[in-house]
């Protein structure tokens, strides 16, 4: 779904998983300094967007999800995510229930799957599944941002701002009130700098909660049974988890960041080397320089230097081996 704010000046569509908005609009670092700064907005209206209503909403939504969801209070934002029966990622969830309404959002194009298993899992539940992505849009403002929120519009606040879902209608207007926007490249660039993974990015076929430091705030291990739990116990309570997420610093003199996909490997060995991992995501922040998250062996020296490619890399640990 292509986003009326690509016709503004200087904007650059995104590609990839974040086709449909801007990936910049001219000025990525003052875009990125305006977001760091508590201004403007971010444009996530390609995400979607998924809605449960009813009496049962919050205990039947315990009972599929890796988080608490029973007794959470009205206006409180949560994470959470589906797992496949051998406790793979396979959905994260963005949350908060307004009272009345569970709000969701998702990655584009990830409402269809994530809707068919929840509507398969009803049974007898007094709850109503409902694909809002068509008249809802995102929209992200940063931590410390004083934009004023629409009256009557659902919101997420978190500790790195505020999700708004905004009729899709409205879109144009509150960001021509509530601007200048910033593109998806600064929004992930301060993504990456606060080590937040992301479904599609951090995670693949046989991602575990435990790699990327998703225990404790998307999985609450304090609670019932849920689809591939006893995966998140077992690495829990008896092992360790067979990769970690690290984040890091780029050699600031290469022209090219080292995209998705691109082997980890020990500096010491060189291109020859054991690939150790790889990077999943890859930023130029407005301070740090070139900067990146990667999935490394557990085993892996938290000291290690690194080289993303051709690339030199210093590690910051993530996730503890």
């Amino acid at each position: 779904m292509k986003s009326p704010l690509l016709s503004l000046p200087g904007a650059v569509p995104a590609e990839g998983a974040d086709e449909g908005v801007a990936a910049h609009y001219g000025d990525l670092f003052r875009e990125q300094r305006a977001l760091a700064a508590g201004q403007g907005l971010v444009d996530l209206s390609h995400r979607g967007v998924v809605t449960v209503t009813g009496d049962d909403r919050l205990s039947w939504l315990h009972l599929l999800l890796t988080q608490y969801m029973t007794d959470l209070p009205a206006g409180q934002a949560t994470e959470a995510l589906v797992l496949s029966a051998n406790g793979h990622i396979e959905h994260a969830l963005y949350l908060v229930d307004d009272g009345t309404t569970v709000w969701a959002h998702v990655e584009s194009g990830g409402a269809p799957a994530l809707i068919a298993y929840l509507e398969s899992m009803k049974f007898f539940y007094r709850v109503e599944v409902a694909d809002r992505t068509d008249d809802i849009a995102l929209v992200h403002l940063p931590a410390g941002s004083i934009a004023t929120t629409p009256e009557g519009a659902a919101v997420r606040e978190t500790a790195y701002g505020r999700d708004l879902f905004l009729p899709r209608a409205d879109l144009e207007e509150y960001a021509a009130l509530h601007g200048p926007p910033a593109g998806i490249l600064a929004y992930e660039a301060l993504r990456v700098e606060g080590h937040r993974p992301r479904v599609g990015f951090e995670t693949d076929h046989r991602t575990i909660p435990h790699e990327l430091g998703w225990i404790g705030t998307a999985v609450h291990l304090q609670k019932g049974c849920y689809r591939g739990q006893e995966t998140v116990a077992r690495v829990q309570n008896l092992g360790k988890p067979p990769r970690r997420l690290v984040f890091l610093h780029l050699d600031g003199s290469e022209v090219h960041l080292p995209g998705p996909g691109t082997p980890v490997r020990l500096a010491s060995e060189g291109q020859d080397g054991r690939q150790l991992g790889f990077v999943t995501s890859s930023a130029r922040h407005h301070e740090l320089g070139p900067i990146a998250l990667a999935l490394v062996k557990r085993n892996v020296p938290v000291d290690a230097e690194l080289m993303a490619g051709e690339t030199a890399a210093a590690q910051e640990t993530v996730v503890e081996p």
